[in-house]
């Protein structure tokens, strides 16, 4: 197999194109903590699925910067990190609305 660019950006170790893989652990707590935002929309148990939807994603962005598969993931880990980070710090939610 040649080594071009397309393969050092899409391909992992056994030569497969990867864009999506079937979710880890964080990003199922992610995932989990955000859909139960939607009943709990206030309250202690908001803040604490707030933290642990920030944290997972968070995690789940820090290993796909450092143990992605490919570029493309990798690339995907440090997007979705700046924009966890942004979010906290410009005041958007991580559905990508403004909180109030």
């Amino acid at each position: 197999m040649k080594n071009t660019l397309f393969d050092k950006i899409f391909r992992d170790s056994d030569g497969k194109i990867v864009l999506a893989q079937m979710p880890n652990l964080p990003l199922i707590v992610w995932i989990t903590a955000s859909l139960l935002k939607l009943v709990f929309t206030t309250g202690v148990v908001n803040t604490g699925l707030e933290a642990l939807a920030f944290g997972s994603l968070f995690t789940w962005a820090w290993l796909e910067l450092f143990q992605g598969v490919n570029y493309f993931r990798r690339a995907l880990g440090l997007g979705v990190l700046i924009g966890v980070m942004a979010s906290r710090t410009v005041g958007l939610d991580v559905l990508g609305s403004f909180a109030l």
